[in-house]
């Protein structure tokens, strides 16, 4: 029970902060979800992530954050596979299923919802 509290309070961390930073800055929320895609990817990079990750969960690896580090994990998988085709072949590999899975629920969220333009 507990490692679902710990998952679900450090989602609920991240988003309020991502929340914070969108109402107290100007950044535009397409520039915040690549800060949280590149920092993601940059503390994956480091290390740092993979031990946040085994503390935190799901509430590590399901958001935006979660993503960058999946595709540097690709990107350092496909670079000893496939040597430089690996550093454009590597990210796409490793996120192909959330990126599939994105795309379909979104195109059954639309067929569903059938969203219209904001005036």
């Amino acid at each position: 029970m507990m490692e679902f509290v710990k998952a679900f309070l450090t989602g609920g961390v991240i988003c309020a902060l991502v929340q914070i930073l969108l109402d107290r800055t100007k950044l535009m929320p397409g520039r915040v979800m690549v800060l949280l895609v590149v920092s993601g990817a940059v503390l994956g990079f480091l290390g740092l992530y993979e031990p946040f990750a085994q503390w935190a969960g799901a509430g590590a690896g399901v958001p935006l954050l979660g993503f960058g580090n999946t595709l540097w994990k690709g990107v350092a998988k496909g670079i000893g596979e496939d040597g430089v085709l690996g550093i454009f072949k590597g990210g796409l590999t490793a996120s192909s299923a959330g990126i599939a899975g994105a795309l379909v629920f979104g195109y059954l969220g639309a067929c569903l919802f059938r969203p219209k333009m904001k005036e």
